[in-house]
């Protein structure tokens, strides 16, 4: 009896993970690796200073970050459970994510604003509202996540705004599960 329980909980706790982490990144930024305030990351000298003659930076300093969502195939959905009083925030983020996109200059997050949102009429587990996100054509190895992939249609400005950090945590605490499925096309 106690199994119906304990796995819907982990999958519940493994799909916070993301929204707790944000909850904890510098403001107006995006989740990243978690790196002490005031501390230069490791291997680089503290902000103001040089590093010592002959000295080059770490090779990894110059590759960009790995996408924390992203698909391997060449469509992909996501499968998102949204709390009951959330569904308001939600759809505001999609409809962040599709202006953002479809407004940026970089083909890869331009191709993201094609998405296709559906929303469930029915309900799901504890009251939760069921949407569906259609990536078809998606790029394989692209980040996908969608806090990520706003911030990157912000200017500067934005992203150290405040408000971005308060937007970015509302939009984070209204999902309460998400799937990932990588789709090929059956021929």
């Amino acid at each position: 009896m106690r199994r119906p329980f304990v796995i819907p909980t982990v999958s519940l706790a493994l799909a916070l993970v993301p929204a707790v982490l944000f909850a904890q990144a510098p403001a107006g930024q995006p989740p990243t690796s978690q790196q002490p305030t005031g501390q230069p990351p490791a291997g680089q000298p503290p902000a103001g200073q040089q590093p010592p003659a002959g000295q080059q930076p770490p090779a990894d300093a110059a590759k960009p970050a790995a996408p924390k969502l992203t698909f391997k195939t060449p469509a992909g959905m996501l499968l998102v459970q949204v709390k009951p009083d959330q569904s308001a925030a939600f759809e505001e983020m999609i409809g962040k994510l599709k202006t953002g996109t479809a407004a940026s200059s970089d083909p890869q997050i331009k191709q993201q604003a094609q998405v296709k949102a559906y929303k469930s009429s029915e309900p799901g587990p504890g009251g939760n509202v069921f949407y569906i996100l259609l990536y078809d054509p998606a790029t394989p190895g692209a980040e996908y996540n969608w806090l990520d992939v706003i911030n990157k249609t912000l200017t500067p400005d934005q992203q150290r705004a405040p408000e971005t950090r308060e937007m970015y945590t509302k939009y984070a605490a209204s999902v309460a599960t998400m799937n990932i499925l990588n789709l090929t096309e059956v021929k």
